[in-house]
């Protein structure tokens, strides 16, 4: 499948006109994949084209609110991660999807939590990967608004200046591997964006706004696969304390990949959240014993997988 966002189709939902991107067969599981902060549709290709080759699925991601080629509304309600859950939620509905598994990086991961957290027998599986559940400390989330209002204002007064910084930080040194050639489509993808929607995407559903959800991880009942790149330090230990708190959790850490696992070792990252779904979906049918509800924790190369059992600023 090549994955041409410029070919997708456009659908109102929760408010929203959002641009979506599908792959694989229509009548194939739907799995919905969420991108990061900057990202879109096409930032996910990496890896939207690999689990299209290994699911008999139905792929679909979405250009969410403010991003890609979706609508960029002047309220900034619409840019909260509880709405842009609603707006996804919204889509599968649209899109005649009662129950979907949901696939979230990054900024999408809290927006697919919060989801999860909500709503969670919508859910047939949910995977994050470089995900948070926002920032719990109330100090720390003003310290994070305040960057994160400065940062808005960066971006609406240079916006290109604003993607080479974002693209020249911490979260992205892994990504400088992949060669000058990746890093310039990348740079035009974001830029790609109206410098307003991300802006206001940053105010309003930054981790600094955020009402985190440590309190609720409880509620979400739903099999979830925590996915972080071995080398991001910083995930890794928020996805021990997101697997500690969530019911059915399992932790997958990727060999050589920082933050964006998906994009510095995409086929290593398919395979694991591939093989999840599957699971998912033999046990939905009956066809396999329920997947563990205890903690346990993958490690993972580029090219392979070893299993044992473990202890319980994004973009």
């Amino acid at each position: 499948m090549e994955w041409d966002s410029a070919q997708g189709t456009r659908i109102r939902a929760g408010g929203v006109e959002m641009a979506v991107t599908e792959g694989g067969p229509a009548a194939g599981v739907p799995v919905v994949v969420l991108h990061g902060f900057t990202g879109s549709a096409q930032a996910m290709a990496p890896l939207a084209e690999p689990l299209a080759s290994r699911l008999v699925a139905r792929i679909i991601c979405p250009d969410l609110v403010g991003h890609g080629r979706s609508e960029v509304p002047d309220d900034l309600d619409c840019y909260r991660v509880e709405s842009m859950a609603g707006q996804v939620a919204a889509l599968a509905d649209a899109l005649d999807c009662e129950t979907f598994h949901l696939v979230g990086y990054s900024m999408g991961g809290r927006v697919a939590l919060t989801l999860g957290c909500t709503a969670s027998p919508r859910l047939r599986s949910l995977t994050l990967i470089g995900a948070s559940a926002g920032i719990a400390e109330p100090e720390q989330r003003r310290e994070r608004a305040q960057t994160d209002a400065a940062r808005a204002e960066r971006i609406l007064a240079d916006f290109e200046a604003f993607v080479d910084e974002w693209m020249a930080g911490p979260l992205f040194a892994g990504q400088a591997a992949l060669g000058e050639a990746y890093l310039q489509v990348a740079r035009d993808q974001r830029l790609a964006s109206n410098p307003a929607g991300l802006a206001r995407s940053l105010m309003a559903g930054g981790t600094g706004a955020m009402v985190p959800l440590h309190g609720r991880l409880a509620e979400c009942d739903v099999p979830t696969l925590l996915v972080v790149g071995a080398d991001d330090s910083k995930f890794c230990a928020i996805a021990e304390q997101l697997a500690a708190g969530l019911p059915r959790a399992v932790l997958a850490q990727v060999g050589g990949a920082g933050h964006a696992a998906h994009v510095e070792q995409p086929a290593a990252t398919a395979a694991v959240i591939a093989e999840f779904i599957t699971g998912t979906e033999a046990v939905l049918a009956g066809s396999l014993a329920p997947l563990p509800t205890t903690v346990a924790q993958a490690e993972l190369t580029a090219g392979a997988a070893s299993h044992r059992a473990g202890e319980g600023g994004d973009e």
